[in-house]
């Protein structure tokens, strides 16, 4: 091996030369080559926030009905156990999103909305009072949403679908649109934030790094 490196080098062929005749590049080329290709998404300061939830591993719950919704808060609990039990982590070294869009997001809101225009938002979630078949005037989901959100989940509930139950509503009472969205704003689950559109937060959850369900 040693009198071909010496029979190489005196016909002036180098290691690099010889291994760019055959199409094998240095490794440091290689990597240079790679990292120049990998795409690498756009960070905007709005997303910061998915980078301040604690956790040591991180997983988000996308939402569109009152079904998903509630499969959601089961499987949260089961997540929760999951890694107590096989791994010995507690709540607050998990980071939980549940995002709540489309039908899912009226659930976003609290009793208080719920009391006033359940007939509109049970509709717009097309779901009814499983005990009497009909709209529900409550939030049927309030309460198991809070007691995750004691365990740390947060919550996103979509902008978009906020303004569509915000006119729906409108309609219903004779008001406007605009007087009637910053009543749901300011009346929303605990640990639930506006996001400009659902399907947005799920694509930014991903990029920074959390498992999608």
């Amino acid at each position: 091996m040693s009198s071909r490196r010496s029979f190489l080098s005196r016909l002036g062929i180098g290691a690099s030369t010889l291994g760019a005749a055959f199409g094998f590049g240095s490794p440091s080329a290689q990597a240079q080559s790679g990292s120049d290709s990998r795409f690498q998404p756009t960070r905007h300061s709005q997303d910061d926030w998915f980078d301040e939830v604690p956790g040591k591993h991180r997983c988000f719950f996308d939402t569109t009905t009152a079904e998903e919704l509630a499969d959601a808060i089961q499987f949260a609990g089961n997540y929760f156990t999951g890694s107590r039990n096989g791994y010995t982590l507690e709540p607050g070294e998990l980071a939980l999103i549940i995002g709540m869009r489309h039908q899912a997001a009226p659930f976003a809101f609290t009793d208080a909305m719920w009391s006033k225009h359940g007939i509109v938002l049970s509709k717009r979630a097309k779901f009814v009072d499983p005990k009497t078949s009909q709209p529900s005037m409550t939030n049927l989901r309030q309460t198991s949403l809070n007691n995750l959100a004691k365990r740390g989940v947060r919550f996103t509930v979509c902008d978009l679908s906020t303004h569509a139950i915000s006119g729906l509503i409108a309609d219903s009472v004779g008001a406007k649109a605009d007087d009637i969205y910053p009543q749901l704003s300011a009346n929303r689950v605990d640990s639930t934030r506006q996001v400009p559109a659902g399907i947005v937060a799920l694509n930014r959850a991903q990029e920074r790094g959390y498992s999608t369900m």
